[in-house]
């Protein structure tokens, strides 16, 4: 009877009420309790609702606004929100019952049939993605049950100078609204749930969670995608390098802003997950490219640098499904912060360096087979690449000796043959490799390139391989969930570019022979 009687003051209460309610774009600012951390609302729905969709909006509704409709269902209050899970797992659609181009399903037709998505969950045996995407969406149903039961949107009170955490439910009463209404006639129901925000902010301030949201909507990644590009445009259009390098430089320091929030709001280094290392690395070989550029005064260095970041920024705009820019607690193994700032970020800086050597060299092979190169420009970028080989090759012998040390400590073992330390060594090993051959000669000039072209996919192998297909071993704290067809696509199209451009090599190799 009580819970009839708040409906029905709500819906006295509320003018708009037959829309939205009283869900609004103000509510974006409240801090709530979801993840193990405090955040804004803004963050939490913006994510739940692209986890739970694959979109940040729902229809003509912000994330908020249907964050909010949604959860105003264990209220009792009806809302005509229908949100729809997105499938594309072939299996997964098959055992569904959809269509080979039906790629959504409602939530509502889903409820009810967990213990069935759990049952095959446990039965299928040697199809890992199948598990995976069985298990995605099963966490996702029992998301959206929470979020409609009203439990999973926590409101901050301030009970004896402490916050305590209470779920919509429980926090929207009856008594709150109503003492309201004699105050706010007009509007009672958004000032009670301000009064979440006032509460926390008084207790425990307001600048993390507040400085995250001023992240969330600033678009730092797009803005240093767009400076990056017109840089790159600038060394191509205008004779006057300072343009470029100036763009350059602007793109660096937005690139160094976003790191720096994230590390503000997470309190720790921010190369804890795929989108982070994948950052970082842009970053780190855009500043290092732009180091070496002025010290050896070279040009060629910033291109690799801008090259590079291209890559690694339209990955972090648009590989939205491969990464995710969620900030999470860390796991008891990373929370070491001295380690995870030398032995991780050593790595991935190599991994940066390693991809400037990448970029050049695959530069020179189109421009071998589909332009024009002088031999002596070839060995001007040959001598290039060999400089960032060396930088890369030792920090990820650096790199890799650190984390050895690490496992010591933290598992009680040098060495484990881990799959992530693995491929690592082996990366080491090749690249060793080719700097000795390089050398000694060993190596010929004219297969320096196309052995450096290739050997990056080693990196990207040890880097998102052992992530994406292995998905195995001690490292599981970095693993994220798709990315195989990205990698075979890079693998497929290396390998077609080296054989394709393979001829200009034989050809160099015959001339030196009939010489």
């Amino acid at each position: 009877m009580k819970k009839l009687i708040f409906i029905l003051t709500l819906s006295f209460f509320s003018s708009a009420f037959a829309e939205t309610y009283f869900c609004k774009k103000e509510l974006e600012v409240l801090p709530i309790l979801q993840g193990g951390r405090v955040k804004p609302l803004y963050v939490h729905a913006s994510e739940t609702m692209k986890n739970l969709t694959g979109k940040a909006k729902v229809g003509d509704l912000s994330a908020v606004e249907a964050y909010c409709l949604l959860s105003l269902h264990g209220m009792g209050l009806p809302s005509s929100l229908d949100l729809e899970a997105r499938i594309d797992h072939v299996d997964l659609m098959k055992f569904l019952g959809l269509g080979k181009d039906q790629h959504y399903i409602k939530y509502e037709d889903l409820l009810g049939r967990e213990e069935a998505i759990k049952l095959e969950a446990r039965t299928v045996q040697g199809n890992e993605s199948y598990k995976k995407a069985l298990g995605k969406l099963y966490d996702n149903i029992f998301l959206y049950k929470e979020i409609k039961d009203g439990n999973n949107w926590t409101f901050a009170s301030e009970v004896n100078g402490k916050i305590q955490w209470e779920p919509l439910i429980v926090y929207l009463t009856e008594q709150k609204v109503v003492a309201q209404k004699t105050l706010t006639p007009d509007e009672p129901f958004l000032p009670v749930l301000m009064r979440s925000k006032a509460d926390f902010d008084r207790v425990n301030g307001n600048e993390k969670y507040e400085l995250e949201l001023y992240y969330a909507k600033a678009g730092l990644a797009s803005w240093a995608l767009t400076l990056t590009i017109l840089a790159l445009a600038a060394m191509v259009l205008f004779k006057n390098f300072n343009i470029a390098l100036g763009l350059a430089g602007i793109s660096a320091i937005v690139q160094a802003v976003l790191i720096t929030l994230r590390v503000l709001i997470s309190g720790r280094a921010p190369i804890t997950n795929m989108y982070e290392t994948v950052l970082f690395s842009g970053f780190g070989s855009l500043f290092l490219a732009l180091v070496l550029g002025h010290l050896k005064k070279e040009k060629l260095f910033v291109y690799m640098g801008l090259g590079y970041n291209v890559c690694t920024l339209m990955m972090l705009n648009f590989a939205n499904g491969m990464l995710t820019a969620t900030i999470s607690p860390l796991v008891p193994v990373l929370r070491d912060n001295f380690w995870l700032s030398t032995h991780v970020t050593t790595v991935i800086l190599s991994y940066g360096a390693l991809a400037l050597s990448w970029i050049l060299a695959n530069t020179v092979l189109i421009k071998r087979r589909f332009g024009s190169i002088t031999k002596k420009e070839e060995a001007t970028y040959s001598d290039i690449i060999y400089t960032t080989l060396k930088w890369g090759t030792t920090m990820l012998a650096a790199g890799i000796i650190l984390g050895g040390v690490w496992a010591d400590y933290s598992w009680g073992r040098f060495w484990g043959w881990d799959p992530k330390e693995t491929w690592s060594l082996i990366v080491l090993c090749i690249y060793m490799a080719i700097l000795h051959g390089r050398y000694t000669s060993w190596i010929k000039p004219s297969r320096f390139i196309t052995i450096t072209a290739g050997a990056f996919m080693s990196v990207m192998m040890a880097w998102f391989g052992v992530n994406y297909i292995l998905a195995t071993g001690l490292h599981s704290y970095g693993f994220s969930e798709g990315g195989a067809i990205f990698l075979g696509t890079f693998f497929i199209v290396q390998i077609v570019l080296i054989l394709v451009t393979n001829n200009y090599a034989k050809k160099m190799d015959a001339e030196k022979v009939h010489a």
